[in-house]
């Protein structure tokens, strides 16, 4: 499994890097703009990613922006939404604007309040069939 990190939180950047890089490998990114640019890499460089765990609130472009940018290249390139990668939004807010702009409106597929609890992260990996065990 690919994953890409993206957090402006350095304690909360190590901890979904240190849970998640058991599985394979993790790429960090601290805003949004190094979450696209990172993900335009590994498309064209034919390694995309398979989850990416972005928080919402970032300075700059936010996880909601960045989401939004990254269904635009998928689109673009043409990759059907059952293709597309699997986005795990993380945020300090739970509040349903969030939830909605999020899972309905971003095609997110899963959405964690922090602090991140070890098992429910792990839980939402597996029901996304990106891990086993």
């Amino acid at each position: 499994m690919k994953v890409l990190v993206v957090e402006d939180d350095f304690v909360s950047r190590k901890l979904l890097q240190k849970l998640l890089g058991h599985y394979g490998e993790c790429d960090i990114a601290v805003n949004g703009k190094e979450a696209v640019d990172a993900f335009r890499m590994s498309m064209e460089g034919d390694d995309p990613y398979d989850l990416i765990c972005m928080d919402i609130m970032m300075p700059g472009m936010d996880g909601q922006q960045a989401l939004h940018e990254i269904r635009d290249l998928e689109k673009n390139k043409g990759i059907p939404e059952t293709g597309w990668v699997k986005v795990m939004m993380t945020t300090a807010l739970d509040d349903p604007k969030n939830v909605v702009e999020s899972l309905y409106k971003g095609g997110a597929v899963s959405y964690l309040v922090k602090p991140i609890d070890k098992a429910r992260l792990l839980e939402e990996v597996r029901q996304m069939g990106l891990v086993d065990r």
